[in-house]
């Protein structure tokens, strides 16, 4: 490659930058696989913790160097990006946590699933983030759309709320056990295994749970992206900002995974708090345009949700203080 090809700009910033973000990410997954994962086994709390600080020592150094870089106004809209995935995520725990749940996946293979899964979230937020900036750059309106949508889903969130979702009648689950050989049983790390056809005999290609699993945690994360690709375009448009502080934001949330399955009751009402983050953040172009400013400050959209979601967790942690020294939060258990 010509050195001088690494200043060209590609998606509004120079090659080079794209390349270091992939490096970084490329290098914690291999040392996250590679050395600090190779054997299988139940990672801890204590573990969990650890690794989700290095990864959002990571995701905030890197901020950091947007800022210098970039200037005040990119840096700061890449950490109120940053802060508002990670929040969004919480609730993809839970759901990654009822999917463990009902594949009885092995503590020591999760994270296994959760590694792969990440992989794929690379891929996907890739192709989302690439089309929602295809779109709000071809038709400006499109963001007035992602603001009403986000309004509506954060009105949505704060007075119906929400069910726990069921997989025992999930539609995607009984296709591929109708479309698929798929075994009873799992089968150690494995997402495929040959076994004998119960009927001809033959050596035959099956599916484990654990490939369901990856299957449904995947799902579940296009599902969640919905929300959070229109909520990051609507605190900026530059495609880089959009998607670093998405996979930064998500890499230390998989991490923090089995941490947080243990105690994600304690934070029961940080929902209504993200939900009104979702609804500010919705309204800041009308706000603006209202006002008429040519973009919402990017300071006062980072204090707003740092506001928003502290009030949440603090409230949180103090109506379920008793419900915790009661010992009635909800724990993962070991396999």
């Amino acid at each position: 490659m010509d050195l001088s090809s690494l200043f060209l700009d590609w998606l509004g910033k120079p090659l080079w930058m794209w390349l270091a973000f992939l490096g970084i990410v490329v290098a914690l997954l291999a040392f996250d696989l590679g050395v600090l994962h190779r054997e299988h086994r139940r990672i801890d709390v204590r573990e969990s913790l650890l690794l989700s600080g290095g990864y959002l020592g990571i995701g905030v150094l890197f901020g950091v160097w947007v800022w210098w870089s970039l200037g005040a106004e990119s840096g700061m809209n890449y950490l109120t990006g940053f802060v508002v995935e990670k929040t969004l995520a919480l609730d993809n725990v839970f759901v990654i946590a009822l999917i463990f749940a009902f594949f009885a996946v092995p503590d020591r293979y999760q994270h296994r699933v959760l590694f792969w899964g990440i992989l794929g979230v690379i891929v996907l937020r890739a192709i989302m983030i690439g089309l929602g900036a295809t779109l709000v750059s071809q038709f400006a309106w499109v963001l007035y759309l992602f603001a009403v949508f986000l309004i509506a889903t954060g009105v949505k969130m704060l007075w119906l709320g929400d069910k726990p979702p069921s997989l025992a009648d999930n539609p995607l689950i009984g296709f591929m056990r109708r479309r698929f050989n798929v075994t009873d049983a799992h089968h150690g790390e494995r997402f495929f295994v040959r076994l004998p056809d119960p009927r001809s005999g033959a050596s035959r290609l099956f599916v484990t749970p654990l490939f369901l699993a990856l299957v449904m945690v995947e799902i579940a994360d296009l599902i969640f992206a919905v929300d959070s690709v229109p909520a990051i375009f609507a605190i900026t448009t530059d495609p880089f900002i959009v998607y670093t502080s998405n996979i930064f934001a998500i890499l230390g949330l998989r991490a923090l995974y089995f941490a947080l399955a243990a105690v994600i009751q304690r934070f029961r009402y940080l929902k209504p708090a993200l939900a009104v983050v979702l609804i500010f953040i919705g309204s800041k172009i009308f706000i603006a345009d209202a006002l008429g400013l040519e973009k919402f400050p990017a300071w006062a959209s980072l204090g707003v949700t740092f506001a928003i979601l502290a009030a949440g967790i603090v409230w949180s942690l103090m109506k379920t203080r008793h419900d915790h020294a009661d010992g009635r939060v909800g724990h993962s258990d070991s396999r």
